[in-house]
């Protein structure tokens, strides 16, 4: 594992503590899952942009939107 020393400003600091205390975790844990978060929606964002810039452009989407049929979805589907 390994550590790093970084710089907050005191009212994010004292903020993290009384969380990490409100949720019995340590500040260490806190901040680890804190930026584990963080890097999880970057990386989804990525991933949603590379998924997009693979999707089918608008006449592709309709053509495959005709091959879906046109039936009543099942009951355990319905609202």
């Amino acid at each position: 594992m390994s550590s790093i020393s970084i710089r907050l400003p005191d009212s994010l600091h004292r903020t993290a503590i009384e969380l990490s205390k409100k949720d019995n975790i340590s500040i260490n844990q806190f901040i680890s899952t804190a930026l584990a978060e963080k890097i999880s929606a970057l990386m989804t964002e990525d991933y949603l942009m590379k998924r997009a810039n693979n999707a089918p452009n608008r006449e592709e989407f309709e053509k495959l939107l005709k091959k879906v049929p046109n039936i009543e979805p099942e009951e355990h589907d319905k609202f």
